[in-house]
């Protein structure tokens, strides 16, 4: 498969899976909704990021590996479910009053390095991940790809992935569609947190197979 024809595919079926709502999806959509359209890009940014892990273990051929490994792809999905847990938790213990000023106060000091590494992290655990670049890559590599083959195609995933991500940020953060959640603030939190809870619960019942 030429270069051109890896490309249509890859950027065809990461765009269908980014816009899968997932814990990518959740996470952006809180923070932009809670603390603004500067920590939704930050976390975004986070988050295709996150994909340079998967990327990584996936040319080294340990996507393989892993997807075939009931240890090893229980360990990722504990790690995976035991983050969103936390998230979870942290959203569901959201408080109602001034949540208004609390979250633009906790935007302003919470640095960027922080942000940026809250959709690092989401990413980068999701549990998911492993089989879904495999099942990826297999489609588009083979033996004799070129090293520079699958750069271009790493970097452009995590091109989408910003994109997509970004203009979610932005569609959230218009005056009208924040000023009809700002009033449901901790309502916001807790919603996402329940969400974030039941996916990582979800995650850690899911017998491996």
């Amino acid at each position: 498969m030429d270069l051109a024809q890896g490309l249509i595919i890859v950027t065809t079926v990461h765009l269908l899976a980014a816009a899968a709502p997932g814990p990518d999806f959740i996470l952006v959509s809180q923070q932009t909704l809670s603390n603004g359209k500067r920590a939704g890009l930050l976390c975004s940014l986070g988050i295709a990021l996150g994909l340079s892990v998967h990327i990584l273990y996936s040319s080294l051929g340990l996507a393989a590996l892993i997807a075939n490994s009931s240890s090893a792809l229980w360990s990722i999905k504990l790690l995976g479910g035991c983050y969103l847990i936390y998230l979870g938790i942290s959203g569901l213990r959201a408080r109602a009053g001034n949540h208004q000023t609390e979250q633009l106060t906790t935007a302003t000091e919470s640095s960027a390095l922080k942000t940026i590494g809250l959709g690092f992290l989401c990413n980068a655990l999701n549990p998911k991940a492993p089989i879904y670049f495999v099942s990826l890559f297999t489609i588009v590599l083979s033996q004799d790809t070129p090293a520079q083959h699958l750069l271009i195609y790493g970097l452009w995933m995590m091109v989408l992935q910003l994109a997509w991500f970004s203009f979610l940020t932005l569609l959230l953060s218009r005056p009208l569609v924040t000023s009809k959640f700002q009033r449901m603030g901790h309502w916001i939190d807790r919603v996402a947190g329940g969400a974030m809870l039941i996916l990582g619960l979800k995650v850690l019942a899911t017998r491996t197979q």
